[in-house]
């Protein structure tokens, strides 16, 4: 309903290549100036004169306590961003690259105040299969990202905000490329899968500070439950299962659940409705790393009834006190609205953004003790929203981009991210399963195993879960363990050491034949 509509005009911008215009826009409204400006600054220090220390809030992991985010000192923080789509779309990596290089779409987010970008993925990002496109190497634009997979372009990306005084959330938008899910799996892409590619994403990026979250699953909606306790649709319970999963690699960083469409016959947005929360909080093995994700549209998206309120837009703090704001004046948890925007060509979304800028508490009257935010987006080519840029991927809503105004933040401590100009060095390894013979009773099955990153694989892992029952009679050039549909195989003592683009494979039988093939996924150790 709502997601896929937002989503239209994503995959057909694959192949556009759209004339770069002008060096790059200007940030406009930009009161706070910049990454957050004096008056933020001075708001936060307080009247004690630490300004200084107040302007470098943001360093290093983030934590919660109560309804904020700390930074690894305790100062509080604000995030105040912006989503940049693309790799969760068949180009299978940010868009707009096919206009302009990366590095100065992140310096002009950073110019225009943004201090965080939400960047949306899809499972497909881990298959060694997936080759990004889209990407213009023309006069050295992105000319570090030729040759790269997906995940070594995210690499890149990372580096960068984090050099830039950005913070980065990663979003898990789609199983595939294809479209949203309403559930967290789909028959292609069971929860093993989303679970063992969350936690390849912990490990990757496990000490660099520049990624402080994982959004584990964009949208939850109907046929999705919070609170029901049946595992196949309990949201809620598939959170605590994937949040514990990526805290037991990396216990720093922050879990961004989002809610539901539906809870007790009550329905709003998709990933908008957390009225559950109330009754049937997630509980993490870490505390202090939850954060609840909100979700709020326009009249541009969908139609709501609480526009046509003859009270509208005086009706709406209440609407979002019941489905999330609560949580915040409770003191229960921060909330972060990962997605709002609008195309604001009706009077109805100007007056429901002005109203929602305003609930979200400006800065420079309530410092970090506010609401959380990404808008909706980056990119002009969302169907239903618009983004802050307009078509020729460089000039700037300024109109658009003026109602944040009041709600930028200043942006935070540069380093976490890791120099991206040099190599950097990522060890990062794919795997692809193939049957080679099958008799019924018994297969043989080989799989190869590929460096996708940029520094030698010392020794790998392969796991994959069969969707119905099988068992391993041999296995040669690895050793392995099963437990239940879970296969753990790990490299022979020759082997373990794999070059970058370099492969090695492992064979193995096993009984009975038939059946699908499952999709393992490789992490190096």
């Amino acid at each position: 309903m709502f997601g896929s509509l937002r989503r239209a005009l994503c995959a057909v911008a694959a192949g556009i290549l759209l004339p770069l215009v002008g060096a790059g826009a200007q940030p406009a409204g930009a009161a706070e100036g910049g990454a957050g400006g004096q008056a933020v600054r001075a708001a936060e220090a307080g009247a004690d004169g630490q300004a200084v220390r107040a302007a470098e809030a943001g360093a290093g992991y983030w934590h919660t306590s109560g309804r904020r985010i700390l930074d690894a000192a305790g100062q509080p923080v604000r995030i105040a961003g912006i989503n940049w789509f693309g790799f969760e779309t068949g180009n299978n990596v940010v868009h707009g690259l096919w206009s302009r290089d990366y590095k100065s779409m992140i310096d002009q987010m950073r110019s225009l105040g943004y201090n965080t970008i939400r960047i949306p993925f899809s499972d497909d990002i881990f298959k060694s299969s997936t080759v990004p496109n889209g990407i213009d190497f023309s006069g050295g634009k992105n000319a570090d990202l030729q040759g790269l997979g997906s995940l070594g372009v995210l690499d890149r990306i990372v580096a960068y905000a984090g050099q830039s005084g950005l913070k980065v959330v990663l979003d898990r938008h789609r199983p595939d490329a294809g479209g949203q899910s309403a559930l967290w799996y789909t028959a292609a892409v069971p929860e093993s899968t989303w679970i063992a590619n969350l936690r390849t994403l912990a490990a990757r990026y496990k000490g660099q500070d520049t990624v402080v979250g994982i959004d584990l699953h964009n949208e939850p909606h109907d046929p999705a439950c919070w609170g029901c306790g049946d595992t196949a649709r309990d949201w809620r319970l598939a959170a605590q299962r994937a949040g514990n999963a990526v805290l037991s690699v990396n216990p720093d960083l922050l879990i961004f659940v989002e809610g539901v469409q539906t809870f007790n016959g009550v329905s709003g947005w998709w990933g908008g409705n957390l009225m559950g929360v109330a009754q049937y909080p997630v509980q993490l093995d870490v505390p202090g790393r939850l954060v609840y994700s909100a979700h709020d549209y326009a009249t541009s998206v969908a139609q709501q009834s609480w526009f046509s309120d003859p009270t509208f837009p005086a009706n709406m703090p209440g609407i979002w006190d019941k489905y999330w704001g609560y949580i915040f004046k409770q003191n229960i948890a921060p909330v972060w609205v990962g997605e709002f925007g609008t195309t604001l060509q009706s009077t109805t979304d100007q007056k429901w953004l002005a109203a929602l800028v305003d609930y979200l508490r400006p800065t420079s009257t309530y410092g970090s003790d506010s609401f959380h935010w990404t808008f909706w987006s980056w990119n002009p080519n969302s169907g239903d929203t618009g983004g802050i840029l307009k078509d020729d991927w460089s000039t700037v809503d300024t109109v658009k981009d003026g109602y944040l105004t009041s709600v930028k933040a200043p942006g935070f401590p540069t380093g976490g991210g890791g120099d991206p100009d040099p190599d950097p060095g990522t060890a990062a390894c794919a795997a692809t399963y193939t049957v080679t013979s099958d008799w019924g009773g018994g297969f043989n099955a080989e799989v190869k195993v590929t460096n996708t990153g940029t520094t030698p694989v010392n020794s790998w892992k392969v796991t994959w879960t069969w969707p119905t029952t099988r068992q391993i009679t041999s296995m040669w050039n690895a050793t392995h363990t099963q437990s239940g549909l879970t296969v753990t195989a790990t490299n022979a003592t020759h082997n373990g050491t794999i070059a970058p683009g370099g492969a090695t494979t492992f064979g193995f039988g096993g009984t009975p034949g038939g059946g699908s093939t499952p999709t393992p996924t490789c992490t190096t150790t």
